[in-house]
């Protein structure tokens, strides 16, 4: 295994997540796109707040949840992201350091609150999200340590936040730092309507910077232009050196540069209550294994499991813990 002190460094959206159910007719009366993520402002999220049904607040944001999943497998973690000096951002701060995981960076003392993400569950357990990004889209250069990026073996960036101007200069100066260090790169592109509006600078970005590239069936399609499987493997080809696409229940395809495609069958969970976070717990597995040079084979199987894990119940974040979960099936 090559030296290294954390495994994967985070660099994403800082969100607090309120979790509730909902029906059809809810996400209707809301104007909310079912299964999809949308951006609203400071009034809109209050009103969705104020209408929705009881719930929880849990600290989320989808690479942060990445990167408390490869807590709970054992992984050393760190996690750069933005919050606001309040009650919120204590909060999420102190989620993620209570699990073990590095998280300096400075909160924010004027500006926008710290930002959350409002996920009404439907009995068909998809969720639908909408977002108040606050603080959390202000992630800056000063933000990123490059010291810091060559301690961790892979720096993963979240997609959502790719388009914040401000944070894809953090992106390159965190990749710079990375590249310098010969440590490799990981991107999830998070949703396929964000590959939509940036089509062309995430093509960009992807090709000069990132080595490991993370994207369900959807988010490729985007990308790629394509719904054939074999064309997006191709195209995959030419872009990263590994590519992986997951696929709900039908698991989900390694695609590294040279060699054969793998496929990863899912695992199915004793229940599934909740899909929210599911490609980031399989993002978390699949980049421990990474880091710690397993195998693609392996390294997938660990990520199949840890979705399994986080959709069984409700909320983003293992109830169990991955490691103990892994060890059980011989992973670790």
């Amino acid at each position: 295994m090559s030296h290294h002190e954390l495994d994967v460094i985070g660099v994403g959206n800082a969100i607090v997540d309120v979790l509730a159910k909902a029906e059809d007719a809810f996400l209707d009366t809301h104007d909310i796109p079912k299964g999809g993520m949308i951006l609203i402002d400071e009034d809109r999220a209050s009103a969705i707040y104020g209408a929705m049904a009881a719930g929880v607040e849990i600290s989320g944001g989808s690479a942060a949840n990445s990167i408390a999943c490869l807590a709970s497998l054992g992984g050393k973690a760190g996690f750069v992201g933005k919050v606001a000096n309040d009650a919120l951002g204590e909060i999420f701060r102190h989620d993620l350091k209570a699990m073990g995981v590095e998280f300096e960076t400075g909160a924010l003392q004027e500006g926008p609150a710290t930002g959350r993400c409002l996920i009404n569950v439907t009995p068909d357990a998809q969720r639908s999200m909408t977002t108040y990004l606050g603080a959390a889209g202000l992630v800056s250069p000063d933000d990123i340590d490059p010291e810091q990026i060559t301690r961790a073996a892979i720096t993963f960036f979240e997609g959502y936040l790719f388009e914040q101007p401000v944070a894809r200069e953090a992106f390159i100066k965190a990749c710079a730092a990375a590249d310098a260090a010969g440590r490799r790169t990981a991107l999830t592109l998070s949703d396929a309507g964000c590959v939509e509006r940036q089509f062309d600078a995430l093509n960009d970005f992807i090709s000069q910077h990132v080595d490991i590239l993370l994207a369900n069936e959807q988010e490729a399609q985007a990308l790629f232009q394509t719904q054939d499987l074999s064309a997006i493997a191709e195209k995959a080809r030419k872009m990263a050196p590994l590519t992986a696409v997951t696929r709900s229940e039908k698991g989900s395809i390694l695609i590294p540069r040279e060699g054969d495609a793998i496929e990863v069958s899912a695992v199915p969970p004793e229940r599934l209550e909740d899909t929210t976070g599911a490609g980031d717990a399989y993002a978390a597995g699949l980049l421990f294994g990474l880091a710690r040079d397993y195998d693609l084979a392996r390294a997938g199987a660990i990520g199949s499991l840890a979705a399994s894990e986080v959709i069984s119940h409700f909320g983003a974040r293992p109830a169990e813990s991955l490691k103990d979960l892994a060890h059980g099936r011989g992973l670790l």
